[in-house]
């Protein structure tokens, strides 16, 4: 009783926090509610964010300034065709001591650092973009015959730029299901694009406070991690992404027809972990059926690869997964018998 009473009062204080972040960020960022909601979520889970919009929607912008309100280490790296991967993760580099004798000492890179922002990373080869992979999933990276532990807590957030696709390199799929949220960075609505050119030629920059600490996200992630999810939404993400594989039986026809391959279980684990977010930030003890619609599409998204048929119906990934919501019913609740 008493630790549900301190978990009550833990999820008070954490909407309170996550209220006050957001009113922070809109003294920079305005509009994009949805976009800061899903990094948020994606920090307060551990996961990683690959931003998707075209330039000048302040993708940068939102992630320098959520940095700003953590107060934790913050790296940007430019990915370039030149980039090589010791430019990511180090290298080790000879030196010689006062006594003369010579040695290599590791130079860390910028992926040492709590916010990793990698910008346009679809622009640096394969070979650059997999230094990132062991980072990301292990939380580590191999230089020579030597592993380093990468600080905590970690979190890659990427973005690409999905027009130009000249002199660019996919994301090999390996990476992509790395990625928490695929999150769209759309444009704004005439109201808010009025006050974007308001207050950026103005001359006047607003500055955002600090909200939290390395120590206290470490501690939200293992508290976020207690919002329960019930067998009946366990039950219902688990439909809902075995619902995306083509070769399943219980798929819509839809997606037979217009879908190659679908999402692996890996989908399921961040459906519910960022569910479990969306309902702390919320204050809610529960993971609802709502939670998990909430973040569906950036979670699949990037997950469904659909084929030629789609692309001559005019559908994409989005259109697909908004039609699973709809179809897809949520589980029975069992009735009370005497």
């Amino acid at each position: 009783m008493a630790e549900k009473r301190d978990f009550d009062e833990f999820l008070e204080k954490f909407h309170r926090h996550h209220e006050v972040m957001v009113e922070e960020l809109h003294k920079v960022i305005i509009g994009q509610d949805a976009v800061i909601d899903q990094i948020l979520a994606a920090i307060f889970t551990g996961g990683h964010c690959l931003l998707v919009g075209v330039p000048g929607l302040a993708k940068t912008l939102v992630v320098s300034t959520i940095a700003k309100l953590l107060d934790v280490p913050f790296r940007r790296i430019q990915f370039t065709p030149d980039l090589m991967p010791s430019d990511i993760t180090g290298t080790n580099v000879l030196e010689e001591s006062e006594s003369g004798r010579r040695e290599f000492r590791f130079v860390e890179g910028p992926v040492f650092t709590s916010i990793l922002l990698a910008d346009e990373i679809n622009r640096t080869p394969p070979k650059t973009q997999s230094a990132l992979l062991q980072a990301m999933q292990e939380r580590e990276v191999t230089v020579g015959q030597t592993t380093y532990r990468l600080p905590e807590p970690f979190f890659v957030i990427a973005t690409q730029n999905p027009i130009e696709q000249e002199g660019t390199y996919p994301l090999p799929e390996a990476q992509l299901d790395r990625f928490m949220f695929n999150v769209k960075v759309d444009y704004p609505t005439l109201e808010e694009e009025e006050k974007i050119l308001e207050a950026t030629t103005s001359g006047e920059r607003a500055e955002v406070r600090k909200v939290l600490s390395a120590k206290s996200i470490l501690y939200l992630q293992k508290q976020i991690s207690q919002v329960v999810a019930s067998p009946l939404v366990i039950s219902y993400v688990t439909r809902l992404v075995r619902a995306t594989r083509p070769k399943d039986g219980a798929s819509p026809e839809f997606i037979r027809r217009l879908v190659d391959w679908g999402a692996g279980p890996r989908a399921g684990q961040y459906l519910i972990t960022g569910a479990k977010a969306m309902a702390a930030m919320a204050g809610r003890p529960n993971v609802s059926i709502a939670d998990v619609r909430k973040i569906a599409i950036p979670v699949l998204r990037h997950r469904i690869a659909t084929n030629f048929q789609a692309q001559a119906e005019g559908f994409d990934t989005d259109d697909l997964v908004r039609k699973l919501i709809a179809e897809v019913p949520e589980p029975n609740i069992p009735k009370y018998e005497k």
